[in-house]
Parts: C-alpha cells; sequence; structure tokens
C-alpha cells in the first residue's frame, strides 16, 4: 500500500476537499511543486493555477485563485483567497475576463489600474488552462 497523507483545500466561503491522498501538485509562486508524504516543512504563496490531488489512479482537480500552501510531513493545507473544483469552473465567463483585461491593458486612453487588469488576466488564463488540462484528463 503506499504511503499517504493528509490533504484540506479551504477557501473563505467553504471546505473544498478534505482526504488523502498520495501526492499532490500546487502553483507556488516560484513554479509548480509535487508533494509527497513526509515532505519536509514548507510554506508558500500560491498563484492563480489548478491544485492536483492524486490518490491511486485517482485524480481530482481544483482551481485556486492564490492563497497560501503549508506543507507538513503528514498534513497538507491549501487556504485558497477563492477555490473551486474544475470541473465547476464557468469557460464562457473565463473567456469573458479575459477579454476584458485584455482590452483594459490595450485601451492606453483610459484610467486603467494595470496591476489589477495583469492579475485578472493572469487569473483568467490559469481557468482556461485548468479547463484544458481537463478536457484532456478526460479523453485519457
Amino acid at each position: 500500500m503506499a504511503m499517504t497523507f493528509h490533504v484540506d483545500i479551504v477557501s473563505a466561503e467553504a471546505s473544498i476537499y478534505s482526504g488523502t491522498a498520495e501526492m499532490v501538485f500546487a502553483p507556488a509562486e516560484a513554479g509548480e511543486v509535487g508533494l509527497l508524504p513526509r515532505h519536509a516543512p514548507m510554506l508558500s504563496r500560491l498563484r492563480p493555477g489548478e491544485v492536483r490531488v492524486r490518490a491511486g489512479n485517482d485524480e481530482q482537480m481544483f482551481f485556486v485563485s492564490g492563497g497560501m500552501l503549508e506543507v507538513q510531513p503528514h498534513v497538507i493545507t491549501v487556504l485558497a483567497d477563492t477555490a473551486v473544483r474544475a470541473k465547476d469552473l464557468d469557460e464562457a465567463a473565463a473567456l469573458e475576463a479575459k477579454a476584458r483585461a485584455e482590452q483594459a491593458l490595450a485601451d492606453k486612453q483610459a484610467d486603467v489600474d494595470y496591476a489589477r487588469a495583469q492579475a485578472e488576466l493572469a487569473e483568467a488564463m490559469a481557468q482556461l488552462r485548468t479547463l484544458e488540462r481537463l478536457r484532456k484528463q478526460a479523453t485519457r
């Protein structure tokens, strides 16, 4: 039997996932990390992206808009600003948000908060990448 650890994915609104896993992938600020049981303790900020939880042949995907990742040898906690199961993402809304952010960045005449527009664009692109990976996973 493979070694496992406990994983909690929570947001301000609700607990999204609580269970055991053999491996977790998360979009840490310095790049994607792969975490196994007995990983060294670690604390990292999260970028918008997908968190994948693997237990045996089953892999569940979640989208997080950012937050914190806490790793202990037997427990991983994802404290997300916003967390959604990947299958519940709204592709049309993500495409619309992407278009709005791109328009805001392209409009040199408007009084635009460029940092906010860039953050919205990054989040929309991360949602679309998560949806694409979910589609690829479904065809396997």
